[in-house]
């Protein structure tokens, strides 16, 4: 088969085409044709080697694929080959075939083209796990998530206002990203590059602050989140883009009663993603099938352009996702 194998780490140039051997399936494992994977920020920092996949995982890039099953493993049932399916994948996306445990699986409806599913999985679960399971967001609350025009920002976003239509969702961006996110519902915009986050959240919110924030920068910004928090409120990290260290003042988070959580998902045991997947089927997918979640694209690029595509993403110049299209293009 066919995949985007990197040549030691560096600039999008290290990423080449190269021909590899199918991916052995493991007990409980399908085999997937892709069509289409996307690019997501763990994909630059593996290509750089600053994220390395879990033991035992695919060297490949790639942590969500959709396609179609071309081949089962021991010890699965409940699917045939020709279904086709989106799901998370721990590596190996970026390439004609990838294994995934069956339980890691989701239907793709019949409404939904290969290019939106591709989008699906890592964005969305990701969102939704850290917003709603990890840090128990609940209607009439607030939320500030940072980076809103990326692809887990607008998928936060629509998880929100559909889920939870009595919440208030605040996100960071920058320029025209703004206008875009107002488009899309958010109760409040702001263009970091030139506002102070705190001092408009702390405007718009009387004083109070927010209930919770879903933040990838980290150390650069733990200091303002937490003054952007409110009594009681939740600080869930799923990033360090602006380091991982970071000073903080103890006495201050015990006066608030404010929370600290980190979270990851990729590294997760494969039962936990299991039921991560199932739970979020179960609340998101009817959406997504009647298309009152639609994923935001932001372009589609061929195979042979990944470094482009990592270029795009590098230069921050999209607003939603970006598709790495892998197969022949058509979703029959």
């Amino acid at each position: 088969m066919r995949a985007v194998i990197s040549d030691g780490y560096g600039e999008p140039e290290v990423l080449k085409i190269e021909e590899t051997q199918l991916p052995a399936l493991k007990a409980g494992q399908v085999r997937i044709r892709v069509e289409a994977t996307s690019i997501n920020r763990a994909d630059i920092h593996q290509r750089r080697g600053n994220y390395p996949p879990p033991p035992g995982e695919s060297q490949i890039l790639g942590l969500e694929v959709a396609g179609t099953i071309q081949a089962i493993g021991p010890a699965v049932s409940g699917w045939k080959p020709g279904d086709r399916v989106m799901s998370l994948v721990s590596g190996g996306g970026y390439a004609e075939y990838a294994a995934s445990y069956a339980d890691h699986l989701i239907a793709i409806p019949d409404s939904v083209t290969f290019e939106e599913a591709a989008c699906f999985c890592e964005a969305y679960i990701t969102a939704y796990l850290n917003i709603f399971m990890v840090g128990g967001f609940k209607d009439s609350e607030s939320l500030l998530v940072h980076g809103g025009g990326g692809g887990v920002g607008t998928a936060a976003l629509q998880l929100c206002k559909t889920l939870l239509p009595g919440s208030k969702v605040i996100l960071t961006a920058s320029g025209g990203k703004v206008g875009r996110l107002k488009e899309m519902g958010a109760d409040l915009a702001i263009d970091y590059k030139e506002e102070d986050f705190v001092q408009r959240i702390r405007d718009y919110t009387d004083n109070h602050g927010v209930d919770q924030i879903l933040d990838h920068v980290g150390a650069g910004y733990l200091e303002r989140n937490l003054k952007a928090l409110a009594v009681g409120g939740r600080l869930v990290v799923i990033g360090v883009m602006g380091g991982a260290a970071a000073e903080i003042n103890l006495a201050r988070l015990m006066i608030k009663r404010q929370r600290i959580i980190g979270s990851v998902l990729r590294a997760r045991p494969v039962k936990e993603k299991a039921q991560i997947v199932s739970r979020f089927s179960l609340a998101v997918l009817p959406g997504f099938s009647d298309r009152s979640i639609v994923p935001v694209i932001y372009k589609t690029f061929p195979m042979e352009q990944v470094a482009d595509a990592h270029r795009t993403m590098e230069e921050n110049r999209h607003f939603g996702k970006i598709v790495l299209r892998i197969g022949s293009g058509s979703d029959v």
